[in-house]
């Protein structure tokens, strides 16, 4: 039960973190530099 409950309570707090950061405008950011990254290391960048 406690176990479940502390899961619970960290599953909420992570989409929390994750609805705050979308909402700061981080997800275009983090999208951004994961294709740079992806760029330079294919070679086209």
């Amino acid at each position: 039960m406690k176990r479940k409950l502390v899961f619970s309570l960290l599953l909420i707090l992570a989409a929390g973190f994750i609805a705050g950061g979308l909402m700061r405008g981080e997800g275009a950011l983090v999208l951004t530099k994961a294709v740079n990254v992806c760029l330079e290391c294919i070679g086209i960048g």
